[in-house]
């Protein structure tokens, strides 16, 4: 099967292969109760008293949803549209209102100072350009609002996972639509422009270890 069969694109023009595109909704489905039981008691402290309307950047199948305050609206940007009947079917059954946007990040298309609260997960490893959403992030959070996150991030030089990490490089990205592991998000946060920025290192011990290095953190506009 030839790519130009295998490749699709949404409206704005993100590059959305059919067979990575489904493999990466039922991954995360799949392994969404895993990566949960690792990742729950960061998202609880920085995903703490979110507002009654919420921004997210790459919602995916919604392992989110369940941060959110009951009756809450969820804006999701989510171009990967084999992701959707997934993410509707988790926010009905949370009882989420869900405002569903196929569009790339960099241009959520939303108005400026808008979002009281715009949270990501595991997604600013995949964007083509971090520095472009984060900036779009800032234009759409009002004064004060927060930018919530949890991700993935480069592993310091000299260590066996910074080895994985440039062992996987094409592998990883190839499968997972993008991702980079090598990336200093800690750095393009910080140099977003926020207020304030508060990070916290930590790391996960499973089988996949060129992810293992994360970090999670506010910051403020």
């Amino acid at each position: 099967m030839t790519e130009t069969t295998t490749r699709d694109q949404t409206a704005d023009g993100f590059p959305l292969h059919r067979g990575r595109g489904r493999f990466n909704a039922a991954f995360f489905r799949a392994m969404g109760p895993y990566l949960e039981s690792s990742l729950r008691p960061h998202k609880q402290r920085v995903f703490a008293g979110l507002p009654a309307s919420v921004v997210e950047i790459g919602p995916g199948v919604g392992p989110n949803l369940p941060y959110l305050p009951p009756g809450a609206t969820l804006v999701g940007i989510e171009p990967n549209r084999y992701m959707h009947d997934r993410l509707r079917a988790a926010a009905d059954r949370r009882g989420v209102r869900l405002d569903l946007r196929e569009r790339m990040a960099e241009q959520t298309g939303l108005p400026d100072h808008s979002a009281d609260a715009v949270i990501s997960s595991l997604v600013l490893c995949s964007v083509t350009d971090p520095e472009a959403v984060l900036a779009e992030i800032r234009r759409i959070l009002r004064p004060g609002g927060t930018f919530r996150f949890v991700e993935n991030v480069v592993a310091p030089d000299g260590t066996p996972t910074r080895a994985s990490q440039r062992m996987f490089r094409r592998p990883w990205a190839w499968t997972f639509e993008g991702c980079s592991c090598e990336r200093d998000l800690e750095r393009a946060v910080r140099g977003a422009g926020f207020a304030s920025v508060e990070v916290e290192h930590y790391r996960l011990h499973s089988p996949f270890l060129p992810f293992n290095t994360q970090i999670a953190g506010v910051a403020r506009a």
